[in-house]
Order: C-alpha cells, then structure tokens, then sequence
C-alpha cells in the first residue's frame, strides 16, 4: 500500500489518509473507471503503467463501414454478454452509494458501461460512455434491452450458444480462429437499420450533453475523487484538469500511474474494493 499525501503530509495509511480527505470535501464530483468494476468480474483494458493490454477496442469507424468487423464484434460479444449481464456491484459501488446517501457526492460520473452504480443503488450518475445493457438503432433511434438482443443472437446463431471463451472488458470475448463471415446480425425490428450498442465508440465523441452536466456538477463540487481510471481517455482527463484549473483538491484512487498523477494532491494506489469502503465505513455482512 503506498500514499503520495501532499496535503496529508502526516497521514502514512492510505485509509486513514483518504478518510481524512473525505471528511474536509463535503461535496464530490467522483469519476470511476474500469478499476472499480474489476472485482465484479470485468476486466479492465490497460495495465498498471497505462498501457493497453490487449488491442484497442473497435472504432465506431470499422463498426459501422466494415461488415466483417461488426460480425466479429457482434460474435464477441454474443459469447462475453452472459459474464457481463450477471456481474453484480462490489463494495466500492456500495461504499459510493454510501457516500451518496451521506450527501457527500454532488455527482459520479462513469466511464465504465457496466451500469453496475446504478444497480447498487447511486442515484445521481452519468454514464459518460453510455450502456452496453441497450441497444440503439441507428436508424430510428429505437432502443432495445441488451437481453432481447442477446435472444435474437441466439436464434440467428444458434451454433454459438454455449461457447466458452476469455472474458474481455465489456461484455466482449477471446474468440480466434472462428469464421466470422457466416455470423449473422439482427437487423433493427422496426425499419431494419444498424443495430448498435448504446455506447461511445472510439471514433466517436461524447454527447454534449453529458460533458456539460459534469462541468456543471464542477462548480458545485469542492473536490473531485478519481476512482479506478487511469485517466488515460480524454474524456475522462479532461474533468481532471478542469477541477485543477477550478482550484480544485484532486484525489486518485487507483493501481498504477494514471495521465493526471501531477495534478493530484492526494493520490493512492491501491486496490479501490479495500481502501473506499473502509475510509467511507462502509460494511458488509
């Protein structure tokens, strides 16, 4: 357990140091990452030094103009739903729903799409990349529950139902060697348009309308908690370096190096399902 405290220089427990921090910051903007759902069963995409584990997620790009890669997504996606449609919140949701109901956080924002903070019980939460549990046409607009779309999978598809794979971030799975070009995709039930996960691909820009409630929720807040994000994505950074500007304390939760880790002025590596809970008195029987 390691703590770089530079306005706690007394505190050595990451716990104590981070509890500290919370009792002099009454209203949080609180943004959380793919670190905070890892022991819910979902993987994350980048190691401890910021670095892509694995190859980058699809583009909205190859997504939508190149129909061999949307299969393969689609097929990854039919194997890894069932990991990500089951995962269930662990204790640093629940110590943030805590935190919430205390009235400590003016709002969370996350980057992860599991929704797994609304299933724990926040209230207040913008999901800055969406949710992979809808489906959006990109047609009409029409939106279908991930489960009736996983039910369409497996009619088109029944071959598949039953594969065992590695489990990838965000529903997706480690499928190789599979022919790809004979999967088939639902089209959309109401015009037949491309049916899409209700997600921010890359290649693709956060609504506005999400980047201005956080920037909203900043002038409110009197300090911002990183939780589980590397900060690496720009969406995510950018609020980072917004509070700073704000004259905001800026504290970071999580494992290994993250793109603000200079503009923290408490930051705290270690695991978030150990340290937010305890600093919060979050417990569980």
């Amino acid at each position: 357990m390691s703590a770089v405290l530079p306005d706690l220089p007394d505190a050595t427990d990451a716990t104590h140091a981070l509890g500290e921090w919370l009792q002099r910051h009454a209203r949080l903007l609180v943004l959380t990452g793919a670190g905070c759902s890892t022991n819910s069963g979902i993987p994350d995409y980048r190691d401890a030094n910021g670095e892509w584990k694995r190859q980058p997620p699809i583009t909205f790009q190859a997504f939508t103009g190149d129909p061999l890669a949307r299969a393969r997504y689609w097929a990854r996606s039919h194997v890894g739903w069932p990991v990500m449609g089951h995962a269930r919140p662990n204790p640093a949701h629940h110590a943030l729903v805590r935190l919430e109901a205390q009235g400590g956080i003016e709002l969370l924002v996350t980057q992860n799409v599991d929704g797994l903070h609304q299933r724990a019980g926040s209230r207040a939460v913008v999901d800055l990349h969406g949710r992979i549990d809808t489906v959006v046409c990109l047609g009409c607009d029409l939106r279908l529950g991930r489960a009736d779309v996983q039910a369409m999978l497996d009619s088109l598809n029944p071959d598949w139902r039953g594969l065992h794979a590695t489990t990838a971030p965000d529903g997706d799975a480690d499928l190789d060697g599979l022919d790809f070009g004979r999967y088939r995709i639902p089209d959309c039930p109401a015009c037949g348009g491309l049916l899409k996960p209700d997600v921010v691909f890359f290649g693709e820009s956060v609504p506005r309308e999400r980047v201005e409630a956080v920037r909203a929720a900043l002038t409110r807040a009197d300090a911002m908690l990183v939780v589980g994000s590397s900060l690496m994505v720009y969406s995510g950074y950018r609020f980072a370096r917004a509070a700073r500007e704000l004259g905001l304390p800026l504290a970071i939760l999580t494992r290994g190096v993250t793109r603000a880790d200079n503009l923290a002025t408490l930051k705290i590596e270690d695991d978030a399902t150990l340290v937010l809970p305890a600093a919060t008195g979050t417990s569980f029987s």
